[in-house]
């Protein structure tokens, strides 16, 4: 089954398995700033003002593209428009088009457009001079790329200021533009786009967000040749597909794809692309390919968000931003050769299974699972499957379930991929596995006692402030988090993903299918396995892929 179903399954049951977002109150550690200028940085467009907070300097807010309205809508993004006088940035800035769903503070739908900014993380004191490579007293860079399915989700999914302070590195979290607004594609479209194809605009966005950073790093004492671009689920497909896309050379010296890998990172072939834009257009109230385009622009943003559902908005394969799927860039080594974290986390699976089912008060039970395996698989696979995944091994049906979905979309993908970046550079490979994790936020919501294990997600709360939140880990999985943090650190700084008394995570390279399993110490603790593979039956998944 391809993750769009399964998504859009998770969906229908309002729980859109997005990162989460950042809500009212998550700046409450904001201290005064001592002297004005602590928190004043100078932009090409302009000055901009922050805040001092207890973990260092934060600049929220900062537009990077000039805002996507108008006839700018379905534009690559352009310059920045200069101000004048000193720009607060003290706030979140606008969140883009998108529905309501169940975090904290996205109780309402978004219908602004204008809302391409990003927020920057400085910690306090300056850079050792010339760490690892780079220049005197700058610090690394980390980009951060929301998830959300490329239909949800802000820059303020993730608040990284103690992540910041610990790690000693500048972070930047991005808006983009989602759903029809960031990915739509027509003739008329293409016939305006500088490569020829559209549909790209939200991964446009991200890749002039990764020029601004080039720019203006330094400014925030960061390192313009050591950033390294990162995402989560949707935001982690974003980044891979950076890593096979031309046009990203040279914006990021390394890259962290956390559940990212799902159906292999494939773009939408330009004619499929085209014939959901038209049928978008049409479901939108502009049936004429002659003025569809122009209807569009002219049709209010609260109209476009609801004819975009049952969609498929994602990257398009053609031009010079994406000429080739990225596994096909991957197989060839033309990919970008850096060093790349990648991973998983064990239980991906719960987080939509328990949206089909349990979720919507309706657990799967035993008499159900085979058909379920039928509609998702289809007969032939779907008996394979159930043969590798019998009831007996799992606790309830819908865990039976969640594994099969969890292995096939995730962790299989992210294993063929570390694969295939290995051909052109180190790939280090993880798998989150505290199958103790708290849910995060939004499950812990729910008020359920579903066991969702190291679900989807869960891994983002043991390296951020999800939500702005600190999420309630034991003494245990708060040693997990540190060391988790000294991994992500270790990387960004280095380009190596190591941790003081804790294995090397392996590359693919010297080490194909041996991953890094991140476990409390009381689940044998942090550990290289080679039996990934097999414990996610991924001999039955590459099949069913390469079909």
């Amino acid at each position: 089954m391809a993750v769009v179903g399964v998504l859009a399954a998770a969906a229908v049951a309002g729980i859109a398995p997005q990162t989460a977002q950042a809500g009212p109150g998550v700046r409450a550690d904001r201290l005064a700033a001592g002297e004005s200028g602590a928190a004043l940085v100078r932009t090409d467009a302009g000055w901009v003002r922050g805040q001092v907070t207890r973990e260092g300097r934060q600049f929220l807010g900062i537009p990077y593209a000039r805002q996507p309205v108008g006839e700018l809508r379905w534009t690559e993004p352009r310059p920045v428009e200069p101000w004048r006088g000193v720009r607060e940035a003290t706030e979140f800035g606008n969140r883009c088009v998108q529905t309501a769903s169940w975090d904290p503070g996205y109780e309402q739908p978004t219908h602004t457009e204008d809302c391409l900014d990003l927020n920057v993380y400085v910690p306090e004191g300056r850079a050792g001079s010339g760490a690892a490579g780079g220049g005197e007293g700058k610090r690394p860079v980390m980009v951060w790329l929301h998830g959300g399915g490329l239909t949800a989700g802000a820059g303020a999914d993730i608040v990284p200021d103690r992540f910041a302070r610990t790690t000693g590195t500048v972070v930047v979290t991005v808006n983009y533009r989602l759903g029809a607004l960031g990915f739509l594609a027509g003739p008329e479209l293409d016939g305006e786009a500088s490569d020829g194809v559209s549909g790209n605009y939200g991964l446009l966005d991200q890749q002039a967000a990764l020029r601004w950073v080039r720019a203006h790093a330094g400014r925030f004492g960061g390192d313009p040749r050591r950033v390294t671009v990162a995402g989560e689920s949707a935001g982690g497909r974003s980044v891979c597909t950076h890593l096979a896309s031309p046009t990203g050379r040279g914006l990021f010296r390394s890259a962290v794809v956390e559940s990212g890998a799902y159906d292999d990172c494939a773009g939408r072939e330009r004619r499929r692309a085209a014939g959901d834009g038209a049928a978008f257009a049409r479901k939108a109230g502009c049936p004429d390919p002659a003025t569809a385009v122009a209807c569009l622009r002219a049709r209010p943003a609260k109209d476009l968000l609801a004819a975009q559902a049952g969609f498929d908005w994602g990257p398009v394969v053609g031009g010079s931003f994406l000429p080739v799927q990225p596994k096909v860039a991957f197989a060839r080594g033309s990919a970008a050769g850096v060093p790349v974290l990648n991973g998983a986390n064990t239980d991906e699976g719960t987080l939509f299974a328990f949206a089909q089912y349990d979720g919507r008060g309706r657990p799967l039970t035993a008499e159900q699972y085979p058909a379920a395996l039928d509609r998702t698989y289809g007969a032939e696979l779907g008996e394979r499957v159930l043969r590798r995944y019998p009831l007996a091994g799992y606790a309830t049906p819908t865990h039976a379930l969640a594994a099969t979905l969890g292995d096939e979309i995730f962790a299989c993908s992210a294993l063929r991929l570390g694969g295939s970046l290995a051909r052109r550079g180190p790939v280090y490979a993880y798998e989150f596995a505290d199958r103790t994790s708290p849910p995060f936020a939004s499950l812990r919501k729910l008020g359920t006692d579903f066991a969702f294990g190291a679900t989807h997600v869960n891994e983002v709360q043991y390296l951020f402030k999800h939500f702005g939140l600190e999420t309630p880990l034991n003494a245990e999985q708060r040693v997990l988090a540190r060391q988790m943090t000294r991994y992500w650190s270790s990387f960004i700084h280095s380009g190596v993903p190591r941790a003081d008394g804790g294995p090397d995570a392996p590359d693919q390279r010297t080490r194909p299918g041996d991953v890094l399993a991140l476990r409390t110490a009381s689940a044998g603790g942090n550990a290289v396995v080679g039996t990934a593979h097999r414990a996610h039956h991924c001999d039955l998944w590459d099949a069913a892929a390469r079909r």
